[in-house]
């Protein structure tokens, strides 16, 4: 049996969020086609508070039991926290399974082959300019090395977030940094520098929003 990957479906049957009501079905690699393997109904209450949104969320990773995968039209705030938490790959798609479980299962695969080398080459780390204040440009690793993903450069320096300013060259604002970046106490400020090219800046607040 090959890898399994989560979505969340809509009633029209394409990629939804979790804050909508909708169903979590888990597919399944099976020689060239992707099985659904089981599904549950998902809807949260978004008056019952983080405790509530915390448990809603620890169920459905247990639903998921070692898929590690997971795709939503979009993906923000505290319930994708959870998952990024708990270790999952999460993907922003629109669109039906169909048209996207085998791109997706290709580029983990690449990632996973990047990954791999740059565990014997090394990650490159943001330069420090000044006390507390950072630099990377993530638009100039990705020229030399087009395998290697902002996650894999960057994710585990904001989740540790030794820093007081980080300034980060890219072509786009990656989801994943927003809701990093809100989650640890910083603030984010992005400017388009020009044609596929930004900077975006995160600055540290005086809190966090308490994910």
């Amino acid at each position: 049996m090959g890898p399994e990957i989560a979505a969340i479906l809509g009633r029209d049957g394409c990629s939804s969020t979790l804050s909508e009501p909708g169903t979590v079905v888990v597919y399944q690699r099976q020689g060239c086609s992707f099985e659904p393997v089981r599904e549950m109904a998902f809807a949260l209450d978004q008056d019952k508070g983080l405790k509530e949104l915390r448990a809603k969320m620890a169920e459905l990773i247990g639903f998921l039991n070692g898929c590690k995968i997971f795709v939503a039209r979009s993906a923000s705030g505290a319930l994708y926290f959870e998952l990024e938490k708990a270790g999952f790959s999460v993907w922003e798609i629109s669109g039906k399974p169909a048209d996207f479980l085998a791109i997706i299962l290709e580029d983990e695969e690449k990632e996973r082959v990047a990954a791999e080398a740059v565990a014997v080459t090394g990650i490159p780390a943001p330069a420090e300019r000044a006390p507390g204040s950072f630099f990377i440009s993530i638009k100039e690793i990705q020229g030399r090395s087009p395998a290697l993903s902002s996650k894999q450069v960057l994710q585990q320096f904001i989740r540790e977030g030794q820093f007081r300013e980080l300034e980060i060259i890219c072509d786009h604002v990656p989801p994943w940094i927003e809701m990093d970046a809100e989650c640890r106490g910083f603030s984010l400020r992005s400017e388009k520098l020009g044609p596929n090219e930004c900077s975006v800046r995160l600055t540290k607040t005086s809190g966090s929003c308490g994910c």
